[in-house]
C-alpha cells in the first residue's frame, strides 16, 4: 500500500511516499481503506521530535480518517465489510493515518455523517472529539451558560464554538477580525478580536473556557471564570498556575471514544455541525500540507484525499 513514513525527525521535508504491506485486522479489530486523513497540529509536532507517541517500526503519522471498511477481524459485530466509517484510530499511539489502509480496534471507529463526504468527515474525528469530551465530558456545559473558546476559527475552536451553540450555551470567541464573521455564521454570539483587544479586559463571568492557545492564555484566562467554573486548555499543562482555587482547570489529552464520534455525527447529520475545510491535497503532497498547518493561519482543516 501507498503509505507516508516520516524518514528522519525534522521539518516537512522528511515526509515521503513509500510502498509498505498492508496490515491485517487482529483481534477486535477491522482494516480500513482510507479515503482522506485529516492533518492536526499534533502531526507536525510530532513528526518535528518525535515526542510522546509510542512509535511503531516504521514511524508514521496522522490520525484523523474516513473510509470504508474493507475487513473485520474475528470478533467485531459493530461492522462489516463495505461501511463507511471515521474514527481517530489508536491515538495517542501510532495509526499510520497518511496510509491507504489502517486497522484499530472496532470501537474506535463510528458510521460516518450520511450528510459528509469523507473529505468533510475526515476533518472531524480528533479536533470534535476534543472539542467535544473538553465541553461535555470534562465541564458538562449546558444551556445558558457562557463559553469562551480560544483561536475560535482553527481545527479545533470552530467545532467548539458549533457544539457549545447546540447544547444551548452563550458563545464567546477569539479570532482575527478578518473571521468573525464567520464565526458569526458558525453561531458565535460574541466575538473578539485577539490582536486589538485584551478578551480579560472584556469578558467576565464565564463558565467554561476551551483553551486551544495555551502559554500566557491560559493563566489570563482564568481571570474571566466565575467561581467553580472551568478551563480546559489543549496545549498541554505547563501554563496552568499552581494555585487555582475557586475553579477547575486541567489539560485534556483526547481519547478514541465511539459514544463520542456517535453524537458528533448525529450532531453533523442534523446540521448542528459544519467542518470548515481550509485546503485539500492528494496523500503525496503531505509535506506541503504540514508546511501551510505550521504557518498557523489556515481556518478549519486541512485534509489529505488517499483514494
Amino acid at each position: 500500500m501507498r503509505a507516508v513514513v516520516v524518514s528522519q525527525w525534522g521539518g516537512p521535508e522528511v515526509l515521503i511516499e513509500t510502498e509498505l504491506d498492508r496490515p491485517e485486522p487482529g483481534l477486535g479489530e477491522i482494516l480500513v481503506r482510507v479515503h482522506a486523513a485529516g492533518v492536526n497540529p499534533v502531526d507536525w509536532k510530532t513528526r518535528a521530535s518525535g515526542a510522546l507517541i509510542p512509535w511503531g517500526p516504521v514511524p508514521m503519522v496522522g490520525w484523523d480518517v474516513s473510509g470504508t471498511v474493507e475487513a473485520v477481524g474475528p470478533g467485531v459485530t459493530l461492522y462489516r465489510a463495505g461501511d463507511e466509517v471515521y474514527g481517530m484510530p489508536r491515538f495517542p499511539e501510532q495509526a499510520g493515518g497518511y496510509a491507504e489502509y489502517v486497522t484499530a480496534p472496532a470501537r474506535h471507529f463510528a458510521r460516518k455523517p450520511a450528510s459528509l463526504d469523507h473529505v468533510q468527515a475526515a476533518a472531524l474525528p480528533l479536533a470534535a472529539l476534543t472539542a467535544w469530551q473538553a465541553l461535555v465530558d470534562a465541564a458538562g456545559v449546558s444551556a445558558g451558560q457562557r463559553v469562551l473558546v480560544h483561536a475560535a476559527a482553527g481545527g479545533v475552536g470552530h467545532l467548539a464554538v458549533q457544539i457549545a451553540k447546540a447544547r444551548g450555551a452563550y458563545v464567546i470567541g477569539t479570532a482575527s477580525a478578518a473571521k468573525h464573521g464567520l464565526l458569526r455564521e458558525l453561531g458565535a454570539d460574541e466575538v473578539i478580536d485577539y490582536r486589538t483587544t485584551d478578551f480579560e479586559e472584556v469578558v467576565s463571568g464565564v463558565d467554561i473556557v476551551v483553551d486551544a492557545v495555551g502559554g500566557e492564555y491560559t493563566a489570563r484566562s482564568l481571570k474571566v471564570l466565575k467561581p467553580g467554573g472551568h478551563l480546559i486548555t489543549l496545549p498541554g499543562p505547563d501554563g496552568i498556575p499552581a494555585d487555582t482555587a475557586g475553579v477547575h482547570a486541567a489539560w485534556l489529552l483526547v481519547e478514541p471514544d465511539l459514544g463520542g464520534l456517535r453524537e458528533i455525527a448525529a450532531l453533523a447529520d442534523r446540521g448542528l455541525l459544519r467542518p470548515l475545510v481550509d485546503t485539500v491535497l492528494p496523500l503525496a503532497e503531505a509535506a506541503k500540507a504540514h508546511e501551510i498547518g505550521e504557518q498557523g493561519r489556515t481556518t478549519g482543516k486541512i485534509v489529505l484525499t488517499v483514494v
